[in-house]
This record gives C-alpha cells, structure tokens and sequence, in this order.
C-alpha cells in the first residue's frame, strides 16, 4: 500500500515537472483498448444527429472564423477610404478656396481690362478723328504715306471695319445704328481717313497698289450690310471707291471685283438717298472712264441694273441725286446695247450735263 502511493506521487511530480511519465505497459495496452472500444460503441451511444450537429458546428465555426477575417479586412477598408475620404475633403476645400481666389483675381483683370479698353477706344476715337479731320489736307496724306506704317496702318483699319461689322450681324439682326458710341465713331473716323487718302493721287496710287486687302474689305462689307442700317459707314466705304477709281489702276481692279457689280444694283435701291447717290457716283465712274473694261462689265449689269427704279430717282425731291439719275439714264443710253431699246421706251428728260470726275473728302 505504501508503494502505490509513493508511485502515484512520483507519477503526478514528474507530469508537473514537465518531464515524461512512465506507464506500465499493461496499463496503456488497457487504455488503447478502451480507446478502441469507445470508437466502435460512440456511434451506437450517440445518435447521428449529434454528430452532424457536431460537424455542422464544425463548419460554423470555420465560417465564423473566415468571416471574421473578412471584417476585419472590411474594416481596414473602411478605414483606409475613410482616410481618403478626408484627404479629398481637404483638397476640394483647398480647391475651392483657390477656385474663389482665382475668380477673385479674374473679376479684377476684367475690371482693368474694361477700364484698359474704354480708355484705348476714346484715345483711338480721339486720335482717329483729329487724323480724320488734318487729313483732309494734301500735305498730310503725302506725309501719312511717307512713313512706313503706312501700310500697316490701313491693314489695321481693314481688320478693325471687319470686325465692327461682324459683330453687328453676330447679333441676330437686332442692330441699332448708335452713332454717338464711340465704336461707331471711331469706324467712321478710318472710313473718313481712307476716303481722304483715296482723294489724293498719290494716295490713290498707294491704294491702287498696296491696299489691296482693304479695298476687298470695303466692297465685302458692303454687301453683307442690310439696307438702312450704318448709312454713314457705307457713304464713306463707297466714296473711298469711288476716289479709287479715279486712278487707272484703282479702276481696272474695281471694274475686275464681280462682287461689286453685283452689289451695286441693290446699293441704287437702298433707302438712304446718300448711299444711293454715291452707289450711282461709282458706277458712273466704272461705266464711263473704262472703255476697256466696258465689254465685260456691261453684260454683268444689263439685267441687273434697276432702270424702272432710275427712272424713279428723276422725280426724287432730292435735287442732287435726280441730276445724278438723269445723268445716269443719259449715259446709259449713249453707251447703247441692250439698255437703248429698255430707255428708248421711258419718258426721260433732255440730256443733261455730264458730271466732271472729281475726288470727295470728307
């Protein structure tokens, strides 16, 4: 009895001590027999059901734990968008705080801009009309052209006619005729300089030779032009061709533009008398002093000129632009063609006295 218990005691010293025990043989033999016993008896003691039961819980308790790893990296996820969620937060304000400074800084560059543009279209009205205003004299326009920006000058005034003209058809034919704004002042003012330049020979040679694009300009803008509107402006362009063809040269390259005698036509009908009276002025001098160029321009005019509507401008209380007229019918019955049988068949009047050629200055 005393050695049983002494070897029960050294047994449990041992398994505390974290070493080995030792079993006696028969014992383990004992206990792997009851182990074996217990495997083919459980399924008989235990119903199947415990034991899916068991699996089951088996298999919830992997999911469980993969399901805890996927929250987990959810989680981390969620933080990590969290933290780009601030970052972006950051940088729209950051944005949005530059975005009201740079609007900031745009509103006071439109500001100066406008004051910068007021002030450059007074000085430019200003200086334009005191050059409109000397220019009218012969020695001035000798020595406009004696510098050399002089070219560049009337490319500057071309662009400018150009782009005054657009933008009033830009704005769906609401165009009003503002002739106090300083716009329309300071494009009446290069239209006043280009017919007093045109006045002058030597400025009409200049032209003739060197301003081919602002010739061009004038009778483009003359046809996208309605009737009635910017009267003024079109008087000055068609007075400046007409000093033009004044000059052989200004003249062979008006007569060879077909855009302008096809635009004249609808000019003699216009309801301004002033632009009709300059309209009858040009194509006299494109009728009369060009001999050579009458074969083709005449067939370009024949059906198009509007002799009832000449015939008309007789009786016009205007006394300037009926002795315009008359003179008018009277030439083109003397050049003969297709106009003496249509004129033969009106009531005209004696013939007049022809009109001397003479430049106009304004």
């Amino acid at each position: 009895m005393v050695d049983a218990d002494w070897h029960d005691n050294a047994m449990v010293t041992m398994v505390h001590q974290g070493g080995f025990v030792r079993v006696r043989k028969r014992d383990l033999e004992r206990l792997t027999t009851e182990v074996m016993q217990l495997r083919d008896f459980l399924p008989k003691v235990i119903s199947r059901d415990v034991l899916e039961k068991v699996r089951q819980g088996h298999v919830v308790d992997v999911v469980k734990e993969r399901i805890e790893l996927e929250r987990e990296q959810l989680q981390q996820d969620y933080l990590h968008l969290c933290s780009r969620l601030d970052a972006a937060h950051c940088e729209c304000q950051r944005e949005r705080e530059e975005k009201l400074a740079l609007r900031q800084q745009l509103w006071v560059s439109q500001e100066q801009l406008q004051q910068q543009a007021e002030f450059c279209t007074t000085l430019g009205v200003a200086s334009c009309t005191l050059l409109w205003s000397v220019s009218s004299k012969e020695e001035v326009i000798k020595d406009i052209l004696a510098d050399r920006k002089a070219e560049a000058f009337l490319a500057v005034a071309a662009q400018t006619l150009e782009s005054f003209v657009g933008q009033s058809l830009d704005r769906e034919g609401k165009v009003e005729q503002q002739t106090s704004s300083q716009e329309m002042q300071f494009v009446l003012a290069l239209a006043g300089i280009v017919t007093n330049i045109a006045a002058v020979t030597c400025g009409r040679d200049f032209l003739s030779s060197s301003a081919h694009m602002l010739l061009d300009t004038l009778m483009q803008l003359l046809g996208v032009m309605k009737p009635g509107v910017f009267s003024k402006l079109k008087v000055l362009m068609l007075m400046a061709l007409y000093n033009v063809s004044i000059s052989i040269k200004g003249l062979k390259y008006i007569s060879e533009s077909s855009c302008l005698l096809q635009l004249l036509p609808s000019l003699l009908q216009d309801s301004d008398g002033e632009v009709c009276h300059c309209a009858l002025r040009l194509l006299q001098s494109l009728l009369l002093q060009n001999n050579e160029a009458l074969p083709c321009v005449g067939p370009m005019l024949w059906d198009r000129l509007p002799l009832a509507h000449l015939q008309q401008l007789c009786s016009s209380r205007n006394p300037i632009l009926r002795q315009a007229a008359e003179e008018m019918l009277d030439h083109l019955a003397a050049l003969g063609g297709p106009w003496r049988d249509t004129l033969n068949g009106m009531d005209k009047k004696g013939p007049s006295q022809g009109s001397v050629t003479k430049p106009e200055k304004f």
